[in-house]
């Protein structure tokens, strides 16, 4: 019953009967005119002439001008028609007034207190300024209806364009996280065959947390943080014979309710790991430092020795693609600060954490 309704809007029907019941007690000022002209015995002809021809009115408006005329931009052909539905439906309605007093007992001047020759009064005071109304309205939540839908749709598309460019941008980390290791243990297996086999292991249980533990839009921040100890861990075997400090305070002991989006971090580390200078006559390192304050705000302070051999700090597509997926995950909600001075390349990230 309730789909029935609804497809053929019979809904409609008690809100153009409210409508005019309103209208009649403005026109008659007391309720008690009102129901003596509604049910005092005679057919009230005008009153239904008021409901059926300015429904049809705007329905012709609603379903019929707004999109052959309004909603393609023709506005001058469009203003004409609607000026004339209104006249023609305010020339119906004032006929009613005659059928009303041609089907009455009573005469058009006990009736209606005036007499049939005053045909524009009723025209232009009576039926004109109701029949604007009612158009106008009608037209006003229709476009307000047709505005609040295409605001849903448009915030909808929005939503899955975030989303297609969050997968997207997710996407980039592993292989680029790949690369960076393959090329690592490369490197390992000519100087040492012995820790590039421990590196392999290492590789494959990083691999089944990529694969298997960071699917969801946000995890754990201490699986995060354990994920990236093992990719220190399997760099540092590369720099064994470098004589680079490392200096790594991860937080320790972090709740579990403590969560952050996957890969969020990674790549400052990836990016000091690619870039630390390589330099012997130089002091080479990586200093990092991660805490979490008690309002779940998270601190990272990373920096690298970048010496000149090693080029720019923030080649590639790391950072960027990091930055982004910050501005779209934690808009208004993290400050980062990515700075090259003296050879010295340092990275500040302050993150409100969920």
């Amino acid at each position: 019953m309730l789909q029935w309704i609804l497809k053929y809007k019979l809904y409609h029907i008690p809100f153009w009967v409210a409508y005019h019941l309103m209208w009649l007690l403005i026109n008659t000022d007391s309720l008690n005119g009102s129901w003596n002209y509604l049910f005092g015995g005679e057919i009230p002809v005008k009153f239904l002439g008021y409901i059926v021809f300015q429904a049809v009115g705007a329905y012709f408006n609603l379903y019929f001008l707004i999109p052959r005329f309004l909603s393609k931009g023709r506005y001058g052909i469009y203003f004409i028609l609607v000026v004339l539905t209104i006249l023609v439906i305010t020339a119906l309605i004032t006929g009613g007034y005659y059928l009303n007093a041609y089907l009455s007992a009573k005469s058009f001047q006990e009736i209606f207190g005036r007499e049939p020759s005053e045909f524009m009064y009723f025209f232009s005071r009576m039926a004109l300024p109701s029949t604007a109304a009612s158009m106008t309205l009608a037209m006003s939540v229709k476009l307000a209806k047709n505005w609040l839908q295409t605001e849903r749709e448009k915030l909808t598309l929005q939503k899955e364009n975030l989303e297609t460019e969050l997968k997207y941008l997710k996407s980039q980390i592993n292989p680029h996280f790949l690369f960076n290791t393959i090329n690592s243990i490369y490197v390992l297996i000519h100087k040492n065959p012995d820790l590039a086999s421990e590196s392999l292991a290492s590789f494959s249980d990083m691999l089944r947390y990529q694969l298997y533990e960071c699917n969801d839009p946000y995890i754990p921040l201490g699986k995060e943080l354990n994920f990236i100890d093992d990719f220190i861990q399997l760099e540092s075997l590369r720099l064994y014979e470098n004589q680079t400090e490392l200096a790594f305070d991860l937080a320790q002991h972090l709740e579990q309710s403590v969560q952050i989006a996957p890969f969020i971090i990674l790549p400052f580390v990836e990016n000091a790991f690619k870039h630390v200078s390589r330099d012997k006559n130089q002091h080479n390192f990586i200093r990092m430092k991660l805490n979490v304050s008690e309002q779940k705000q998270l601190h990272l302070s990373l920096e690298n020795s970048n010496g000149k051999a090693t080029g720019k700090s923030s080649s590639g597509i790391g950072l960027s693609n990091v930055n982004r997926r910050l501005e779209l995950l934690y808009p208004e909600k993290h400050t980062l600060t990515v700075r090259d001075e003296s050879g010295i390349f340092k990275v500040q990230l302050k993150l409100e954490l969920h």
